[in-house]
């Protein structure tokens, strides 16, 4: 096949020997499969942020530090030497989440690098060495799809105890190969503990999860996983290792709904007595 532009350079350098093709084009980036040496594997092409369609970037970059103060000070800026920054902060990002979470136990693609925008990492592939599919491409038993979300509630955890929050977690970022789940798609990752957004995101990931092994497990949709997770890990007590139940007790101080409606009917049936009075009280001055 012609070769992309994009990597054209890591061709000319012999980072990579052969494009074979393209496997496939999302809203960040596209990836093709490569062969480097004797080894096949996948190279993402991250798309230029005029191109990319991925919505609320500045929601997920909330919290990630720079260590360089000229480069932060220009991405605030926005100068084009900031943006150019932003986008490799943006794709360093996958990098350093990937290297981060294999150590933490997470199955994730393995990476080997990002040279010029461009991300070389493990081609994920089934026991007969195909590429394998997404979860949202597979038909699970009830059997399959209670131990693989108990796997994928114990990835997402060890993913909170290393820091971070998936933040676009569903079945169509998830490959099953013949080991169980890999979770790939990561720039978006957030600081757990620097991004204000960090628990709806992680409330978001894993009824996204949920909701998709629920077709195959009802049983699943009256877990409460993630606000488990979170409750312990705002107390510090959570760790890799820990038995996660799927329950949690109800807030004490949740709203009480019928009664916050029970006083805005009162405030308005008072103020609507108050008009009353006044009208009555204008009437009787004319």
């Amino acid at each position: 096949m012609k070769i992309p532009a994009r990597l054209q350079p890591l061709v000319s350098d012999g980072v990579i020997d052969e494009v074979l093709y393209p496997l496939m084009s999302g809203k960040e980036a596209a990836v093709f499969v490569v062969r480097c040496g004797d080894d096949v594997r996948c190279a993402k092409v991250y798309k230029d942020a005029q191109q990319r369609s991925f919505k609320k970037a500045v929601t997920y970059r909330e919290g990630r530090k720079d260590r360089s103060s000229r480069r932060a000070r220009a991405m605030e800026k926005g100068s084009k030497f900031g943006r150019q920054q932003q986008e490799a902060s943006w794709q360093n990002a996958e990098v350093d989440a990937l290297y981060k979470l294999a150590a933490a136990g997470v199955r994730v693609p393995e990476p080997y690098g990002c040279v010029d925008g461009v991300l070389l990492m493990e081609l994920v592939t089934d026991d007969e060495g195909n590429v394998a599919p997404r979860l949202g491409e597979v038909i699970l038993t009830p059997e399959q799809a209670l131990e693989d979300h108990a796997l994928m509630m114990h990835y997402v955890m060890r993913m909170l105890c290393a820091g971070l929050v998936h933040g676009d977690l569903s079945e169509f970022n998830v490959l099953l190969d013949a080991y169980g789940p890999v979770i790939i798609d990561l720039p978006q990752a957030v600081d757990a503990a620097a991004n204000n957004h960090a628990e709806s995101m992680l409330q978001r990931d894993i009824n996204n999860m949920t909701a998709y092994y629920g077709q195959f497990a009802p049983e699943l949709l009256d877990t409460r996983y993630a606000q488990e997770m979170w409750s312990l890990y705002e107390a510090g007590e959570l760790h890799p290792d820990y038995a996660l139940t799927g329950e949690h007790p109800d807030d004490e101080h949740e709203t009480d709904v019928d009664g916050v409606l029970s006083e805005i009917k009162a405030i308005l049936a008072e103020e609507q007595e108050r008009r009353e009075r006044l009208k009555e009280a204008e009437s009787d001055e004319d």
